[in-house]
């Protein structure tokens, strides 16, 4: 073996993985702006003759999920943690969301990122699961207010259709029961230390009301960010058609395991905003402003942030 060819194979061995993660990413952020880049050039075409007014606004309540995002967080466990950096790993998170199918990224970064603030893994874990709960709950209480306040908005399943899901979902429960049963000791401490951390949270009404207020608003500004996209291409629509609108399909897409819902939730909300009064073409095109705002624009920008902070160890 030459000097030179030791010399590459040693700087080879000395390059940090997280500087391997970084270049991936980077890789991944330029192949999904070119795959997409009809998606980009549509959503553009169409917003620009919409209302720039409106289209700020929406841009602020963007940046603000975010924030919220960092409070949630903040919310669902007992340690203090940094602000601003809490704050960047949750734009990051919002980018991997749009990588990897679920939720998995942006839950995978957050986990890593608590437990890089010194928690121990079932911790995080139980904290993200707790954020997690908080959000559907506030979530299905709006859905249930609006649907109450807007009669006829949504259109419930059929009869066959509710009792397969019932089937299925009582199927899947009994074989979860069945898998717990079989570990009964271990569930059993991880219940009990669930219970001691939700607990601790709601014995602290600063982390209480970060919780719960954080995932309210969280909700109450993705509601928004539609709204003012509506607003900006003047369609006629009711603001709490359009609330319960997306609530209903934002709800419905996560039992769909697409990355970041894309697709899942496109569809829905257009189907849901076509159902709300809105001719087709215009949901459409409300449906490519939110996504432009929410996922396009920011895709780069988060994923550049997730290399600097995988690159300088903060996860």
């Amino acid at each position: 073996m030459s000097a030179q060819t030791g010399a590459v194979l040693d700087a080879g061995r000395r390059v940090p993985w997280q500087t391997l993660v970084a270049g991936g990413l980077l890789a991944g952020a330029v192949v999904l702006a070119v795959r997409h880049w009809p998606v980009l050039d549509a959503g553009a075409d169409r917003l620009v003759v919409a209302d720039r007014g409106w289209l700020l606004l929406a841009a602020v309540l963007t940046v603000l999920t975010w924030v919220c995002a960092a409070v949630t967080v903040q919310g669902a466990v007992r340690e203090a943690l940094p602000a601003r950096r809490l704050v960047a790993v949750q734009f990051a998170a919002s980018a991997a969301n749009h990588v990897l199918p679920a939720g998995v990224g942006a839950g995978a970064v957050n986990l890593r990122f608590l437990m890089r603030c010194g928690l121990a893994p079932g911790r995080a874990a139980t904290a993200l699961a707790v954020r997690g709960t908080a959000g559907a709950v506030v979530r299905f209480v709006l859905i249930g207010v609006l649907a109450l306040a807007s009669p006829g908005v949504l259109r419930l399943p059929s009869v066959h259709g509710t009792t397969l899901l019932l089937v299925l979902t009582g199927t899947a429960a009994a074989g979860c029961a069945a898998v717990l049963l079989s570990r009964l000791t271990r569930v059993r401490r991880w219940l009990a230390c669930t219970v001691a951390d939700v607990r601790g949270v709601h014995e602290r009404p600063p982390r209480a009301a970060a919780l719960w207020g954080g995932s309210l608003a969280f909700a109450v500004l993705h509601t928004g960010i539609v709204l003012a996209v509506v607003r900006a291409l003047e369609l006629p629509l009711p603001a709490g058609r359009v609330a319960l609108a997306y609530l209903a399909a934002s709800s419905a897409a996560v039992l769909l395991p697409t990355p970041g819902g894309l697709g899942s939730l496109d569809a829905a909300l257009a189907w849901t905003l076509t159902a709300a009064g809105a001719p087709a073409g215009a949901s459409l095109s409300a449906v490519l402003g939110y996504r432009l705002l929410t996922v396009w624009l920011p895709l780069v920008p988060g994923l550049l942030v997730l290399a600097g902070l995988v690159r300088t160890k903060a996860l």
